[in-house]
């Protein structure tokens, strides 16, 4: 039971820092801090539409990409991975 709730635990941190990453590029930067970051230019666009328009939606890949990763490491580091299984 103990295994159980240290992976659960470990699940819910990764979920936290994902959503939180995710939370601060997509709404901060993309609409909150918009302004502020348009006085930053990135390849001829400024950075407040860049992460409005395309920023946000590479950090959600790769957010996918990594959450993938992480819970991979951790379902082996548990021993509840489907490799294990079969």
């Amino acid at each position: 039971m103990e295994n159980h709730q240290s992976y659960w635990a470990a699940n819910v941190r990764l979920m936290t820092i994902c959503l939180a990453i995710w939370f601060t590029v997509s709404f901060l930067f993309g609409i909150i801090l918009v302004e502020p970051l348009n006085t930053i230019h990135l390849g001829g666009y400024k950075l407040g539409f860049w992460f409005a328009q395309q920023g946000s939606i590479y950090t959600f890949v790769i957010l996918v990409f990594f959450y993938s990763a992480q819970m991979n490491r951790l379902d082996r580091k548990f021993g509840v991975n489907e490799e294990e299984e079969r």
